[in-house]
């Protein structure tokens, strides 16, 4: 990444979050003779340029601005989306219940709009691996168009295949060689068998589902084939709350279901737990009509229109050209520095 430090006055191509008038915000990209138009005013971008991080700014009808950079989570939050994201509290968790530490290789199926692969880049730091698969080439375009806004530059230590994980997974990686991997599709049962292939022992797998029946079949399917430690299954929800003197209360709103964690551990090969072999005898609790449920089609999937995509692509190519003029820019400086 071009800067580990987000930080400093801002500069042409960063991405910077206005809270005006009532709360209200906007976020925008800093361009030459660039201008944000409300029906309070007009504010030049080049006001805001060389000024620090969390200033104040005026727009021409004498309405303040409170100027931040966006977090990591503002970001994800109203960047181009081509797929839904993982919401923040699910990232953090992923972050959590898959270990994902500096230096790791990991695996990640499927990368959307890219709002994961930099929560998990973040985490894994340059001396780490990221290798992302998504099937559609028009949602890796924006994904790594996302991805190139928030940090500058194409990450070196990422990797974006274009194509399904079963049949690409094999040439990605060597066998035993990933230490997590991160599933986030309609159907990860499918994917199980070749994960584990690649996962170290010890490594973990994690799914992220949508629906009650995606956990059933993804947890059902993860004890069957006796390669990994036994799933557990959980959901986070986050509620804010209204802190302001004595009124402090809960928020009317949260965050809820968004949807299901699941994890498990690879097992070294020929082990055998030993409540496993209690459970072996034991007949399944499930028949076909469970099975039918089960189906990619049965879950459901929410699509976008081609149209819809192509400008969300545009918009976020549009984005990283500017991260790309800002990072080209700080490079400049830096060579006129040392001359």
């Amino acid at each position: 990444m071009s800067s580990e430090r987000p930080s400093g006055p801002f500069r042409i191509g960063d991405r910077v979050q206005l809270t005006g008038p009532k709360g209200r915000m906007s976020t925008t990209t800093l361009r030459e003779g660039g201008e944000l138009h409300t029906h309070h005013g007009v504010l030049k971008h080049a006001d805001l340029v060389g000024q620090p991080d969390g200033s104040v700014v005026a727009n021409s009808g004498g309405h303040e601005y409170l100027a931040l950079r966006p977090l990591l989570r503002d970001f994800v939050m109203s960047m181009p989306r081509g797929a839904a994201i993982v919401y923040p509290k699910d990232a953090a968790q992923i972050l959590s219940q898959a270990d994902i530490f500096p230096g790791a290789v990991v695996v990640e199926a499927g990368v959307g709009s890219g709002a994961l692969s930099l929560w998990l880049l973040r985490a894994i730091g340059s001396e780490g691996r990221l290798i992302s698969f998504e099937r559609r080439e028009d949602f890796a375009e924006v994904a790594k168009a996302n991805v190139e806004t928030f940090t500058g530059d194409a990450p070196e230590n990422w990797d974006v295949v274009v194509g399904d994980l079963v049949e690409a997974l094999p040439d990605a990686a060597a066998p035993a060689s990933v230490d997590r991997v991160v599933l986030d599709m309609l159907a990860p049962w499918e994917c199980i068998d070749v994960v584990a292939d690649v996962l170290t022992p010890g490594g973990v797998v994690l799914c992220y589902v949508a629906t009650a029946t995606q956990l059933s079949r993804v947890a059902e399917y993860i004890r069957g084939t006796g390669l990994f430690t036994d799933p557990e299954a959980s959901e986070t929800m986050v509620r804010g709350w209204h802190v302001e003197g004595l009124a402090v209360r809960p928020d009317h709103r949260m965050v809820a279901h968004t949807g299901f964690l699941i994890t498990a551990r690879r097992l070294a090969p020929g082990a055998v737990p030993p409540d496993v072999k209690k459970r072996a005898a034991k007949t399944p609790t499930y028949g076909d009509a469970d099975i039918e449920a089960w189906t990619p089609g049965a879950v459901g999937d929410r699509q976008i229109t081609d149209k819809q995509l192509r400008k969300r692509v545009r918009e976020a190519q549009k984005h990283a050209a500017g991260a790309r003029q800002a990072s080209g820019a700080d490079a400049h400086a830096g060579t006129d520095e040392e001359a």
